[in-house]
């Protein structure tokens, strides 16, 4: 425990390290130096839009823990969903890990175990002080992480590492950023060049006829740096003076086609359907529906998945993990659909035998109601399924006894 604590004090240690009596460096910490830009998440708004909408939606997710479909809790549970530490809660730990894999693609979390090496707290750590590399005597990954009064090692057991893909030689994710570097530089120089042709002053070319003398340039001269120094006016051109403006290079169509250009890379290299950064060019969903369910199986299933895979592997004991619990986050509430579609899918599931109505009311964040609600139903029309088909012609009851009569 003493050397987590440590660790602990060393981790707070790197944040406050930024800040002094003399100086104050924290608003730069995390931040990117000697590159093209200081931060990419904060100044270029395709970056900000579909990083937000990733994080967002993956930290919105409910997540359960499961055996064998029941729902269960431990510790471990209670920390990862409630307090993951002291400062946070688990939306604003798994949204700051999933902002960290998609700005850096890596996302890292230290755990602390208490003496019975339970779970105890997750602490998010900057990626930038973070390098895995593997141990040659036994070939286990660890993790080299830079504090301000030393360099620690940690085993992968006790780090979450959460990351976009990596090379066959690699174990740090390769960052989206960097694969959009040039797109990014690209979309900026067009954005300063486009703003700076747009501060600039109107330009005239004045052409002075062979008998115009010197005083009545003067006098020309002077008209335009008034007319200049008004902010426009009225100008009066004098006979044998000609003047025309300057043609600017700004054009807005060219602006536009680099935000579409940099919005159909952005949004592949994040994996996300484009129509998410606002650009419905070329779509052709025939419903949101449909749109969705592109969205979660081929960009939130996969990391959701690692998710999981981490959560299980590093969270849950040996012993926990062999008697068949796991962490699992609900997709469903994404694949709904509108109200139609999930009313018919509902009633061919209630009429199929194969939900309850008391799931469905679950689904649909409704309390169950108990009794015949939670058994499973047939049509002919909807009977228990436990019941003998004989006794549905007799006119037995729901319960499965035939009727008394008289």
């Amino acid at each position: 425990m003493k050397w987590f604590n440590r660790f602990k004090a060393a981790a707070k240690g790197a944040a406050a390290g930024w800040k002094g009596k003399m100086y104050d460096f924290s608003s730069w910490f995390g931040r990117t130096f000697w590159g093209i830009d200081n931060s990419r998440l904060a100044t270029n708004e395709t970056i900000f839009s579909v990083i937000s909408r990733l994080a967002n939606t993956v930290s919105s997710l409910p997540i359960k823990l499961h055996q064998s479909y029941e729902q269960k809790t431990n510790q471990a549970y209670d920390i990862l969903v409630n307090a993951p530490n002291p400062n946070m809660n688990g939306f604003d730990f798994i949204n700051k890990m999933e902002v960290s894999r998609n700005e850096h693609g890596n996302a890292y979390a230290l755990i602390i175990r208490d003496i019975r090496m339970q779970v105890e707290a997750l602490i998010p750590i900057d990626p930038t002080y973070v390098t895995p590399f593997l141990n040659k005597d036994d070939e286990s990954l660890w993790y080299q992480v830079l504090g301000t009064d030393g360099t620690y090692y940690i085993h992968n057991m006790n780090m979450l590492h959460v990351k976009h893909i990596t090379g066959a030689s690699r174990w740090q994710g390769i960052s989206p950023l960097e694969v959009l570097k040039n797109t990014l530089l690209y979309d900026k120089a067009v954005q300063e060049f486009s703003l700076s042709e747009m501060e600039k002053k109107e330009s005239l070319v004045i052409t002075y006829g062979s008998n115009i003398d010197e005083e009545k340039r003067k006098q020309v001269t002077e008209n335009l740096r008034t007319f200049y120094r008004e902010n426009g006016g009225v100008l009066f051109q004098e006979p044998g003076v000609t003047v025309d403006p300057i043609d600017k290079k700004y054009f807005a169509s060219d602006t536009l086609k680099s935000e579409k250009i940099t919005r159909s890379r952005v949004a592949n290299v994040f994996n996300v359907p484009v129509s998410f950064l606002n650009d419905d060019e070329g779509q052709s969903y025939s419903s949101n529906e449909q749109m969705m369910i592109q969205f979660v199986q081929m960009t939130l299933t996969p990391i959701v998945r690692q998710y999981e895979h981490e959560f299980n592997r590093k969270l849950l004991t040996e012993q926990e993990r062999k008697q068949g619990y796991y962490f699992k986050f609900n997709l469903n509430g994404l694949l709904r659909g509108d109200m139609a579609a999930r009313t018919q899918f509902y009633q061919a599931g209630v009429r199929g035998g194969w939900f309850k109505p008391d799931e469905i009311r679950q689904f649909e964040d409704l309390p169950p109601e108990g009794g015949n609600a939670s058994e499973l139903f047939v049509s002919g029309d909807l009977y228990p399924i436990s019941m003998d088909p004989r006794e549905r012609r007799k006119g037995g009851d729901r319960s499965g006894e035939e009727s008394k009569t008289e």
